[in-house]
């Protein structure tokens, strides 16, 4: 791998994590686009390490808050909410330890990946347009939590994009955009932690090298920024710049298959 290949990937993870048009649609991609093979365990790894840190770094004050509400005042509305995350993380959870072969093989099919990207992006178009109960004042609570964990199970296919579908959910729950993407990245923590834990028993450190660590700090760095731009971009503006360019993306992988 040579540095202009970790900077790209790390730049990849960092924008599609956050983003809702699917990191490992994208990293999934890389091979069938750039003509090259899986970059290996110890790149994943670290990716996920970085973008874990980045959404942490930048969410540390409301996951004091919480983390301190939930295990001092677990009634309260911070303290439920604390809760209501950990339990929203089992669906996925669930998902990503009995699907992961299937994720890391048969989903990693570019016409499945282009048809996920053109039909979950259609989902983010209808939540945002068509659903007339968003409220500013509305909280969340356990049940929406949940139903919006049970969405975060679809993640595991790529194309479909973690962020994407959790948000597209809790719009769907009548929260509004700004909260949506609030709660999807909270939930992203555990989730992201819990994929770096797994796969870190595997790793080897003599596998870490300039251009992995090259790739870290890129995703670590850019997936900060990324979320700083998401959440004041959806203050002002609807998702249809992301519903157009996975719809875009999607028919250039049905094109790109059709002349191979």
């Amino acid at each position: 791998m040579t540095y202009t290949t970790g900077f790209l990937l790390g730049l990849i993870q960092a924008l599609g994590e956050f983003l809702p048009i699917s990191s490992s649609a994208h990293l999934a991609l890389w091979p069938f686009f750039a003509g090259t093979v899986y970059q290996g365990l110890a790149f994943d790894v670290l990716l996920h390490l970085a973008t874990l840190i980045a959404v942490v770094a930048y969410f540390y004050k409301d996951l004091i808050k919480l983390t301190k509400q939930g295990l001092t005042a677990p009634k309260s509305e911070d303290g439920r909410l604390f809760w209501f995350i950990g339990l929203a993380t089992i669906p996925a959870a669930v998902a990503g330890y009995f699907l992961d072969d299937l994720a890391e093989n048969t989903f990693r099919n570019p016409l499945l990946i282009a048809c996920t990207l053109i039909v979950f992006a259609l989902v983010l178009w209808c939540a945002d347009h068509y659903n007339k109960k968003q409220n500013a004042d509305k909280k969340p609570t356990g049940l929406i939590l949940f139903l919006i964990g049970c969405a975060q199970m679809l993640a595991i296919v790529p194309g479909v994009s973690r962020s994407g579908i959790t948000i597209s959910a809790a719009l769907f729950l009548g929260l509004t955009r700004v909260t949506s993407a609030r709660i999807s990245f909270l939930l992203s923590i555990p989730i992201i932690a819990g994929a770096a834990v797994l796969k870190l028993k595997d790793l080897s450190f003599a596998d870490i090298n300039g251009p992995l660590l090259c790739g870290f700090f890129t995703a670590l760095i850019v997936g900060w920024l990324t979320i700083k731009f998401l959440m004041r971009f959806i203050s002002k503006h609807n998702f249809n710049a992301f519903v157009y360019y996975r719809i875009a993306l999607g028919i250039l992988i049905f094109a790109l298959c059709l002349i191979k």
